[in-house]
């Protein structure tokens, strides 16, 4: 007997200053009414990612997801209780500024205060965050998370958000610079209401994905007793 094969996709977006997933709710057995991760079974003659990107189809504009990367295949025969599946999941990321139309049985959920989750999904979303996190250190990834332009504070926000951790927004600016990894706009974002000086507005430099500085690790600050 052949396995069956699914897609499933963790899609993550910073929303509300926090790491959220994107969601939807089972409205048939098994774990009818938990929430699952996008996803389907692979159709004949499809490749997995034509797979994944067709179901993510039916929750989220693909065109809205800036980055997806296959995260991991899943094989324990007993994932599933009613047949023997392998799931291949990936990580999907959408820009922060971005508002994807989505159906009713679809919602974000923040990763750190998940729902009750069918299957292993709830362990997948948490292995696609910790991708999330490792790619943060070493690479350019976080223009998957960003608007096109932004300050560093803003950038800043961001990455605090994925990383869980503080992260200094003059260390990021060092590192981001050094590896040539941003680039300033030369506009200014005018002053909010409590005045100061205008920020400088950076991007990307590209908006695929590079490997930026292989073992670098964005760690948490030290606490010191």
């Amino acid at each position: 007997m052949r396995p069956a094969q699914v897609t499933l996709a963790v899609v993550l977006q910073v929303r509300d200053g926090r790491l959220q997933v994107l969601l939807w709710q089972r409205a048939e057995e098994p774990f009818k009414g938990a929430w699952s991760l996008p996803g389907g079974y692979l159709a004949p003659a499809e490749t997995l990612e034509q797979s994944i990107r067709r179901h993510l189809a039916d929750k989220v504009d693909v065109r809205e997801v800036a980055h997806l990367e296959q995260l991991e295949t899943r094989s324990d025969p007993e994932r599933h209780p009613g047949e023997w599946q392998l799931a291949t999941a990936y990580l999907g990321l959408v820009p922060s500024d971005v508002n994807p139309a989505l159906p009713e049985d679809t919602t974000w959920h923040a990763v750190g205060r998940l729902p009750e989750l069918a299957f292993d999904h709830g362990e997948i979303t948490l292995a696609g965050r910790e991708r999330l996190r490792a790619k943060l250190s070493y690479t350019n990834v976080g223009f998957a998370l960003a608007p096109d332009t932004f300050t560093l504070s803003e950038l800043r926000d961001l990455y605090v958000a994925a990383l869980g951790h503080a992260v200094s927004a003059t260390n990021l600016k060092r590192v981001l610079l050094r590896r040539g990894v941003l680039l300033p706009t030369g506009e200014l974002r005018p002053s909010g209401q409590g005045g100061g000086r205008p920020a400088a507005c950076f991007r990307f430099e590209h908006s695929r994905l590079h490997i930026t500085d292989p073992f670098a690790v964005l760690r948490p600050p030290r606490v010191i007793d």
